[in-house]
């Protein structure tokens, strides 16, 4: 497993957005992201209209009437007021005669025939009320949204639905009036049950914001579309994409788990594979992994002569697939290793990491188990059995782990960051604080310490405090050789901002990882937060793609794709409706403070 530094970075953006969630707002249409899932908030002075009678202000006298309510396919209501009087005669009208015709009694006409298309449609004669409908719709002087609106909610009723026809009625009823939330909720499942589902989430989050947010359906619906998007974009990108390392920052944590082995001693005529492997550890030794990685497979290639030689290359080759996300083939090598050379526990430890991937939590402590057996006094092993006890919340047992690490070797600074990380989960905060002290007194010069003691003094909101452990963890680690581990400045960014809202500090933190990691995700992931923070959409968007492109599992690519395309939609929103621009402002400005 690797140590918290490579995932932690997650958990603190979803802690980000948690805290500040009011404060993470879509451009001017206020709204607020967590992973897993898309909450928005937004308010308009326009209520939810009614498909006959739209609006309250063309008939006052209307709430006193009795209504008739059908409930339409797709979710929203049909309304239509009983009439007082007796339906005149249908009578077929030519072209001719209805041209002939005032504007007055054209304009009563169509209103007779759609009154009695909405009794069709009440009583499920979906095609005769198609009809009555299309007659309205020739009659009338203009176009009325609502005749077309209420034809689409006809083609959806019938068996089978008519969904292209759908999906045109509605769009002539939008030119009519964009704003009409039930043409709006039509059309997005219509074009839904076409698979058309970034088109509908467009219209589900128009139509949600539009309905001030009332409409509990049209809310998840614009959930339920974004998880289809983003899985199937998240399916389509893994497909095609290219293995390939994730950035150093990622690397060099996950590497930083295991303590320091020496290099293997070569055979007596060592073969050019055995020479070409021992080049590829020293590459690793060196953070150069992109080399790393071309030499271990340029030594398979070659043939390793001696066995301990092909347990370690094989443990190599399924550590740096595992790490480009290929899992299955990360398990083969791995097992393979351990196959050649049973007593090889750190390639127990990676299997384990493999089956926690893959949600098999009893198979990781089965190979942690067997690692034991063939030696226990692998500090290794407790470390990492510790991890993945303390990610499935076994704090205590992950501390007694952590600690049995450290009996066995005391010069590796994980096992006491994590032991005091768990007994700060534990509750304990004293022993917490008392472990992280003395692992910074023992490490001098070791960046790890002062940026894990400033999280949890972040934690504690202690602001001034923690900027100050973060900033002691920059200065350590510009005072090493490059490559530099940026993660202390991500965390000062997120801290500023929680302690000051300077937003413009934080940027620039961000900036600078990048600048020095660029392929740095939880610079990007922060930089895209910070950027909903001020409307700064476009810049969001950007860097909710970067984010996807950086992400190495599944999971964080669907997570990824899930900010792009809720951004999306709501960007295209205020492009679409730009008079609510500044209604919309006024909302998230309220929910920011």
């Amino acid at each position: 497993m690797a140590t918290t530094s490579s995932t932690s970075y997650f958990e603190r953006i979803q802690d980000f957005v948690s805290e500040n969630k009011k404060a993470v707002v879509i451009g001017t249409a206020a709204a607020a992201l967590a992973v897993g899932g898309v909450v928005y908030y937004a308010s308009t002075s326009r209520g939810p209209g009614g498909d006959l009678e739209k609006g309250k202000a063309r008939d006052k006298k209307k709430s006193s009437k009795k209504r008739k309510t059908v409930n339409d396919a797709d979710g929203p209501l049909l309304e239509e007021i009983k009439p007082k009087v007796v339906e005149e005669e249908d009578v077929q009208l030519s072209v001719e005669e209805i041209a002939g015709m005032s504007v007055a009694e054209r304009t009563k006409l169509a209103g007779t025939l759609k009154t009695r298309g909405n009794t069709l449609y009440q009583n499920r004669k979906f095609q005769q009320a198609v009809d009555m409908y299309t007659r309205a719709i020739q009659v009338a002087t203009k176009s009325e949204p609502v005749y077309y609106s209420n034809r689409a909610a006809c083609y959806m009723n019938m068996t089978p639905p008519k969904y292209e026809l759908t999906v045109q009625d509605c769009d002539e009823a939008l030119r009519a009036d964009a704003s009409y939330v039930k043409a709006l909720n039509r059309r997005a499942n219509a074009l839904e049950a076409l698979s058309r589902n970034e088109e509908a989430l467009r219209d589900f989050t128009a139509a949600t914001i539009l309905d001030k947010f009332q409409n509990e359906q049209a809310a998840q619906a614009v959930e339920r579309c974004l998880k289809k998007i983003a899985t199937e974009k998240a399916a389509a990108i893994l497909t095609t994409r290219e293995p390939r390392l994730p950035s150093f920052t990622f690397v060099s944590a996950y590497f930083a788990a295991f303590r320091v082995r020496p290099l293997p001693t070569l055979p007596e005529n060592p073969s050019t594979g055995d020479n070409t492997l021992i080049l590829a550890l020293q590459a690793l030794e060196a953070a150069d992994y992109a080399h790393a990685v071309s030499l271990v497979n340029e030594a398979m290639e070659q043939g390793i002569s001696w066995e301990i030689g092909k347990a370690e290359a094989l443990n190599l080759c399924g550590t740096f697939k595992f790490l480009m996300g290929d899992v299955s083939g990360a398990k083969d090598d791995l097992y393979e290793s351990v196959k050649i050379f049973p007593s090889l526990t750190q390639s127990w430890v990676k299997i384990a990491s493999v089956h926690m991937e893959q949600g098999e939590g009893a198979k990781a402590f089965e190979c942690f188990e067997e690692a034991i057996k063939h030696n226990p006094e692998d500090p290794d092993i407790y470390y990492h059995r510790g991890q993945v006890l303390f990610i499935t919340n076994e704090f205590k047992e992950a501390a007694d782990n952590y600690t049995k690490s450290s009996e066995l070797d005391d010069t590796f600074v994980f096992s006491h960051i994590q032991l005091a990380v768990a007994q700060y989960k534990l509750g304990e905060l004293a022993r917490s604080m008392a472990t992280f002290r003395r692992t910074m007194t023992n490490f001098p010069q070791r960046s790890e310490p002062q940026n894990y003691y400033g999280e949890l003094l972040l934690d504690q909101q202690r602001f001034m405090e923690a900027v100050d452990k973060f900033e002691r963890a920059v200065e350590l680690e510009r005072a090493k050789p490059p490559p530099m581990n940026v993660l202390p400045l991500v965390n000062k960014g997120l801290a500023i901002y929680q302690w000051k809202q300077d937003i413009t500090a934080a940027e620039r933190c961000c900036d600078e990882a990048l600048q020095i990691d660029p392929e740095c995700e939880p610079a990007v992931a922060t930089l895209a937060q910070l950027s909903l923070q001020q409307g700064k959409i476009d810049r969001a968007v950007e860097m909710f793609k970067r984010q996807a492109e950086l992400a190495r599992s599944e999971p964080e690519l669907i997570n990824a794709l899930t900010y792009q395309y809720a951004s999306t939609s709501q960007l295209e929103f205020t492009r679409n409706y730009p008079e609510m621009a500044e209604q919309l402002a006024q909302i998230a400005r309220s929910m920011a403070m």
